[in-house]
């Protein structure tokens, strides 16, 4: 799958929180955790102004299904100190020149820039602010595809791709049909109303005996009931690039993207290949990792934007996930760089369902876990039951858990009751192990732009900005304890809510993860306060 397209109350008590330098401290006493069981559904409308920001507000005090980041930083972490933490964020790159990341991208202090050598010699010439694995390659094939061009070797793999490539050739072409069908509508509704800019009202007056020009009529008259004609327009241009990325880049089977990358993903001995520039050759395609990364760090309270999760962060940009299924060799390289150079947070939001090299992957991610590095990781956006389509990459072999650091993540949605879960969040009562905020997420994106965003993708992040807080006042907490915290200091969500938005799938939120909570920083950091003593 590719996710660049477009997420028990402990009761703790008499805790004493350290601030205000070293010489004074505050005391917060009887400070319980928030629990979710008495709060009401939100009575109207959520606002604009709270859709801005609201994976940062607070299930009780707002009602909606935030993560408690402002009443954590208002209650807790005022004048408290705190150490700076690398987050690494594997993705399609970053636009590390944004304005509202300004101050919050990582510089490797070993590398001259500019001087053509690797002053540190860990193998990546000038690597200043990360590594792009990928070089000039944008698009890329799906695994599947890669797969069927290897020939059919009889395994169930092959005959597993092959399905998975009719059914998304046939489900692509589909898709085209109803483009051209929605290209057509709207140049010829533009045609007969000689303007290219028309609006809901000029559509609705058009009077025809011509049936083609009725159903356009129609077409049209859905569509602008929804949404605006600029929105349509915008809409419709990413549907398109999807669409035909999918058959001229991820589907087809003559297409070879890394051609122009010089290097041979079925070897993993060869390591030094891709440059420095992290957002890769066009900020365009940076996007989803300008984004994920404006989650976890965008400047908080400036005004400009969105607000980050973490404040004394720093972003490491790892190129490593294209247009398409991102390489086994790619993702686990990308993986031991970041815990190589300081990294104490990897976000991961990419993942796919075929995983030939997996065992590369699942021995980075033991790397990681042995630099005491934790993995956050989106779950995926298909809607499935990971405890029955597999999903790649994750931190077990057949049912054996192999590492203590890695955390997969479903998407909620803002609305606090029967919709609380992302209608396209993939969920797994073993596989999933929380849920946090991944539907309408405003962050960054490049070229100093900000948009609302949603998937795993975005949740993740919100995971990561979470861990790196905790990191961040509490240094000492290892990676596992880390998890643990995010795990255990979540609010437990017992409602019933709509899985796939299918109305009539409804499932206890519990069965839907390890945990059945919802990540929550306050109470996370609570928690941390207690097991760091």
């Amino acid at each position: 799958m590719n996710y660049i397209k477009s997420f028990s109350i402990v009761v703790v008590s008499g805790l004493i929180l350290t601030g205000c330098g070293p010489t004074k401290s505050v005391s917060f006493t009887q400070i319980n955790p928030i629990n979710a069981e008495t709060v009401p559904l939100k009575n109207g409308k959520i606002s604009d102004a709270e859709l801005l920001r609201w994976s940062h507000l607070d299930i009780v005090k707002d009602t909606i299904p935030g993560m408690s980041v402002d009443r954590a930083y208002n209650e807790l972490l005022k004048n408290k100190p705190s150490q700076k933490v690398i987050v690494a964020v594997i993705d399609s790159g970053s636009d590390i020149e944004h304005e509202d990341l300004k101050g919050r991208v990582w510089t490797n202090a070993k590398e001259i820039a500019g001087n053509g050598i690797d002053d540190d010699k860990n193998g990546y010439v000038d690597d200043i602010h990360g590594w792009n694995f990928l070089g000039d390659v944008i698009h890329e094939n799906l695994e599947l595809t890669r797969i069927l061009k290897k020939g059919d070797d009889g395994s169930e793999t092959f005959k597993n791709a092959q399905k998975k490539m009719d059914e998304k050739k046939q489900e692509a072409l589909g898709n085209k049909q109803q483009l051209d069908f929605i290209l057509a509508a709207d140049k010829g509704i533009a045609e007969h109303l000689k303007k290219e800019n028309y609006t809901l009202e000029e559509v609705k007056s058009i009077l025809t005996t011509n049936p083609t020009l009725g159903n356009y009529k129609m077409v049209m008259m859905q569509v602008l009931a929804t949404t605006s004609r600029e929105e349509f327009v915008k809409e419709l241009d990413e549907f398109k690039d999807y669409i035909y990325d999918q058959l001229n880049y991820n589907l087809n089977l003559e297409y070879d993207g890394r051609k122009i990358l010089g290097d041979n993903a079925e070897d993993i001995s060869k390591t030094s290949y891709g440059n420095n520039q992290v957002w890769g050759p066009n900020k365009k395609y940076a996007m989803h990792g300008t984004h994920v990364a404006g989650i976890i760090a965008q400047v908080r309270g400036n005004n400009l934007g969105g607000d980050g999760v973490a404040t004394n962060v720093e972003i490491m940009a790892v190129r490593a996930v294209p247009n398409g299924d991102e390489y086994d060799k790619d993702i686990a390289l990308a993986i031991r760089y970041a815990a190589d150079n300081g990294a104490k947070v990897i976000n991961g939001s990419f993942g796919k369902g075929f995983s030939p090299h997996k065992e590369w992957v699942y021995d980075a991610i033991k790397y990681a876990a042995s630099k005491d590095v934790l993995f956050v990781h989106a779950a995926g956006n298909d809607a499935e039951d990971l405890n029955v389509v597999e999903s790649y990459p994750n931190d077990r072999i057949v049912e054996t858990e192999i590492v203590t650091n890695y955390i997969k993540v479903g998407a909620l949605n803002y609305e606090y009751g029967s919709k609380l879960v992302a209608d396209f969040s993939n969920y797994g009562k073993t596989d999933v192990d929380v849920f946090a905020p991944g539907v309408k997420i405003y962050a960054t994106i490049p070229n100093n732009l900000f948009k609302f965003e949603q998937g795993t993708s975005m949740a993740a992040p919100n995971v990561a900005g979470v861990a790196a807080l905790i990191r961040s006042y509490y240094p000492k907490l290892t990676a596992a304890q880390v998890k643990q915290i995010l795990k255990d200091s979540g609010v437990a969500i017992s409602k019933t809510v709509i899985v796939g938005g299918d109305a009539s799938n409804k499932i206890s939120f519990n069965e839907l993860s390890v945990t059945g909570k919802i990540v929550n920083a306050y109470n996370a950091l609570l928690m941390a306060d207690k097991m760091s003593k």
